[in-house]
Order: structure tokens, then C-alpha cells, then sequence
């Protein structure tokens, strides 16, 4: 089954390491997630790093959702990589880098994801998936704004301070 890809691109008005602090901190997660999939962290670190393991609960349409994730890669403030090592997905990898720019940060993320079952994993994403992981990212995106400092464009360039795509 083929990998579909999710990728955003945010410029936020605030210092790179301020940014990458922000995401270093797993309460972070609980707060960037919508209200509606009651996510709780069941155990964390206090601090995310290299080989931090997070082991969440969720609902989803209702049903309980158990996800542990692991951060294979941590480069602080530039970049880190979080993968799904039990969940719902076949494959799970999750990329975040953190770019300066004139005075704010771009918060870039790379979703690589697959979901089982084959072709009724194929159907699935077609017929709701890819719509569930889009607007999760929009609340994300207005989330990130309220906690973390103004979106926009870096000063001087055209507005459109964000993007999300999504491809398979």
C-alpha cells in the first residue's frame, strides 16, 4: 500500500528557540489537538528528547485509540522526527523543522502515514482520512498562533503565511 504524505508550512512571529521549546514540551501535543479527541498523555517525559517515548489515549468517532510514539531524531532548535511505534497507523513518521527568518520561525511539517487493511485502507483515506488529517492541521495551524505568538508572513514577503498539503 502506498504512503500518502501531509505536509504544512507555518511562519509564526517568534524566536526559533522560543518555537522549538514550545514543541518540546509534550503538553504541547494535548494542546494543539482538538478538544473532541479527548487526548491524554498516559506517560512522558517532562521534556522531550532523543529516544523519548510517549504513550498517549485518544477517542476518535467515539472509539478508544491507544498510540505510542517514539522521537527517533532530536536536533534542538532545528529539527525533530517523532514515529509511531503502536497505533492506528501502518506507518507513522512525523518531521518537524524550524527555520529563522526575518525575525520569526517556519515551522515546517512532513506527515508520512499509511494506513492498514489495504484496500480498505485505500477507501478509507479517500473517503475520510485525508478531509480528518486536513482539518486536524487547520486547528493545529489556529492553535499554534494563540499559543505561541502571531502567524504571517516573514516582513517585506507576499501575505499567505501558511500552507497544508496533502498528496498520496
Amino acid at each position: 500500500m502506498a504512503d500518502h504524505i501531509l505536509e504544512s508550512r507555518v511562519w509564526l512571529a517568534r524566536a526559533r528557540a522560543e518555537v522549538f521549546a514550545c514543541f518540546a514540551d509534550p503538553g504541547t501535543l494535548v494542546r494543539l489537538t482538538p478538544p473532541a479527541y479527548r487526548l491524554e498523555i498516559v506517560s512522558a517525559p517532562a521534556a522531550l528528547a532523543a529516544g523519548a517515548v510517549l504513550d498517549l489515549r485518544l477517542a476518535w468517532r467515539g472509539l478508544p485509540v491507544r498510540w505510542r510514539a517514539f522521537i527517533r531524531e532530536w536536533d534542538p532548535p532545528y529539527r525533530f522526527v517523532d514515529v509511531q511505534v503502536r497505533g492506528p497507523w501502518a506507518r507513522w513518521e512525523h518531521r518537524h523543522r524550524f527555520l529563522e527568518e526575518a525575525g520569526g520561525t517556519w515551522v515546517e511539517d512532513r506527515v508520512t502515514y499509511r494506513l492498514p487493511l489495504g484496500p480498505l485502507g485505500r477507501a478509507a483515506h479517500g473517503l475520510l482520512v485525508r478531509r480528518v488529517l486536513r482539518a486536524l492541521w487547520d486547528y493545529r495551524t489556529a492553535r499554534l498562533g494563540e499559543l505561541v505568538g502571531p502567524l504571517g508572513s516573514p516582513p517585506g514577503t507576499d501575505p499567505g503565511g501558511s500552507a497544508t498539503s496533502a498528496r498520496s
